[in-house]
């Protein structure tokens, strides 16, 4: 074994890792903020919901105690009754657009809306948008019945609702960056109210770092087992995006980066702060852009090229979504309220909120992160630019083995540059930018300095 001034190298390695990595701990203001997601709260946004009997995109606009108009122009009351709290920084609408008859899943011209709170950031330099979103609209077993009960209490009042309890908690804080709020229509007919969104984003070029799509995270139990599993959530992520270009692919292939693309990188970011602030509960990443036979709105920003995940319950239930309220076989089938689980529904808002609070007080993400490649070594150097808004106290440098999921050390940096003892064969490398109340950025991967 070889020795460095009379000690092992193992041992040197040991010392340099405890002297180096930093304890992470809660912010006190979002702790409280944490403390503060009801349950109570969540029972009561759903309730209204499933009041409205259908909030299927098709159904009546124009009435006012049933049908999707109702239950949008609801939500719109909320976010406005939140504003009063702000201080002027949360202003709330409806975003709507037409859309034609499209002979699949819109069979007449129909006026599709989005509701939208948009909690202003403090700083007028950061430019950054952190989105939280749900979608507000629900079906039977045909899509098209635009008539019938269709409560929608699980898909999706259930991202509905903590977009809504976010907003109610968030509203009366202050953030350096923006924070949206939004239960989007059209999902269940095609991902139209997302789509209408992104697409906005996308030609006004508007600086989303990050957007949080909850669908279906408010049942603890699968159609099939009947286990009850409230202690963890999924956290989807797309691995290679459709947006790569052929030299980006080129880039991931030589550098063996296909796990390190945007969405993935912020399901690490969701993982890691999540588990941080919500006790007893587990964000299990999972490698994919969505399940099988089935979409979400977070795919339309993934595809225009924004950092997008999807968050939803460990096990779903088939026989409460997409179905008529009905009883077949001693079988209850209907997404109904009573087969939610509320305190569930709790920890993964809270999750939610943790995660958005702690991006909109972090400092920018990093800029021009390089690894040194001129030389071989064992060693590791990196270098980058500070962050172009926030103020910060240092940089971590995170650190995994090819073959992990997660990040599994953190070194902290006042510096703008850092040596690590590790072989840039052996790891995967990311820096961060954290600030005083140890509210840390997006984490960057390195590229090649030649």
């Amino acid at each position: 074994m070889r020795k460095i001034i009379g000690i092992s190298l193992s041992s040197f390695l040991l010392a340099l890792t405890a002297y180096t990595q930093t304890t992470i701990h809660r912010d006190p203001e979002i702790e409280q903020m944490v403390k503060e997601v009801s349950a109570d709260s969540l029972q009561s946004y759903i309730k209204q919901m499933v009041a409205f009997g259908t909030r299927n995109t098709l159904s009546a606009k124009n009435d006012h105690k049933r049908g999707i108009g109702a239950a949008r122009n609801w939500v719109l009351s909320k976010f406005n009754a939140f504003a009063q709290q702000s201080g002027g920084r949360l202003t709330a609408y409806i975003d709507t657009v037409t859309l034609a008859a499209d002979k699949k899943r819109v069979d007449t011209a129909t006026l599709l809306g989005n509701v939208v709170a948009v909690l202003k950031g403090t700083d007028p330099n950061d430019k950054r948008i952190f989105l939280i979103s749900g979608h507000l609209d629900s079906r039977r077993s045909n899509v098209m019945d635009r008539t019938g009960d269709a409560p929608g209490a699980n898909d999706d009042g259930s991202g509905s609702a903590a977009v809504i309890e976010c907003a109610r908690i968030m509203s009366s804080h202050a953030f350096p960056a923006t924070i949206i709020f939004v239960t989007v229509s059209g999902e269940e007919q095609g991902l139209l109210g997302a789509d209408f969104m992104a697409s906005k984003a996308k030609k006004q070029e508007w600086n989303i770092e990050a957007v949080l799509n909850n669908d279906i995270m408010g049942s603890n139990n699968s159609s099939e087992t009947q286990i009850i599993d409230n202690t963890r959530i999924r956290v989807f992520s797309e691995g290679l995006p459709a947006y790569e270009t052929e030299q980006s692919a080129k880039n991931i292939r030589q550098f063996g980066l296909e796990n390190d693309g945007k969405a993935r990188q912020l399901a690490r970011y969701v993982k890691e702060t999540g588990e941080r602030y919500v006790e007893n509960l587990e964000v299990v990443m999972i490698y994919r852009n969505d399940r099988f036979l089935r979409g979400g709105d977070h795919s339309p920003f993934v595809e225009k090229g924004f950092a997008a995940v999807r968050i939803t319950e460990m096990n779903e239930n088939y026989n409460h979504q997409h179905q008529d309220i009905r009883k077949e076989n001693g079988i209850q089938y209907g997404d109904l309220p009573e087969f939610m689980d509320f305190e569930y529904l709790r920890k993964n808002t809270a999750m939610n909120l943790s995660n958005l609070a702690n991006l909109a007080k972090a400092p920018a993400m990093l800029e021009e992160v390089k690894v040194e490649v001129k030389n071989l070594g064992n060693y590791t150097d990196l270098n980058w630019k500070t962050p172009k808004t926030g103020k910060t106290k240092g940089y971590y440098v995170m650190m995994r083995e090819t073959t992990s999921a997660v990040w599994q050390k953190k070194f902290f940096t006042a510096e703008t540059s850092y040596r690590l003892p590790y072989s840039k064969d052996n790891y995967f490398f990311a820096v961060q930018a954290v600030n005083e109340t140890g509210n840390e950025s997006l984490g960057v991967v390195p590229t090649p300095a030649r």
